[in-house]
């Protein structure tokens, strides 16, 4: 069992747990939706570009290898306000939450465009992407 499958099963063990990994999964699933505030998953690429790692986040978009992305490297392009934001809302410490999406991210994307490519649209809505992941 791979840990998106880890997380995705301790979805329903973590509700009302604010350092649970469902609700690491929910802010994931947020951050990718085309209602996120970041603009969902294109938003996301942007950053990646204007940080100079576009090609780490398109490795997890296409069929190959997944980059490693390290929690500074992620801290860097979501940027502190981001980060600190969602920090406050797990119960986390900016490091804790850099780690463990540093983690999490590369393989939720990489479940998500399962044939390499971002589907015309985007991902869909955060709701959509959570029913998506639960289906895999």
């Amino acid at each position: 069992m791979g840990l998106l499958d880890s997380v995705i099963g301790a979805l329903g063990q973590a509700q009302g747990q604010g350092q649970g990994q469902g609700d690491l999964l929910k802010v994931v699933v947020g951050m990718l939706g085309n209602d996120s505030p970041l603009g969902g998953l294109a938003g996301l690429a942007s950053k990646f570009q204007q940080g100079g790692l576009g090609d780490v986040l398109q490795s997890w978009v296409s069929t190959g290898q997944n980059q490693a992305i390290s929690p500074d490297q992620l801290h860097n392009v979501l940027g502190n306000d981001t980060i600190s934001a969602l920090a406050r809302q797990l119960g986390l410490s900016n490091g804790d939450v850099a780690g463990q999406l540093s983690s999490l991210l590369p393989q939720v994307i990489d479940q998500l465009t399962p044939h390499g490519q971002v589907p015309q649209g985007g991902l869909g809505s955060a709701g959509d992407l959570l029913g998506a992941l639960l289906k895999r």
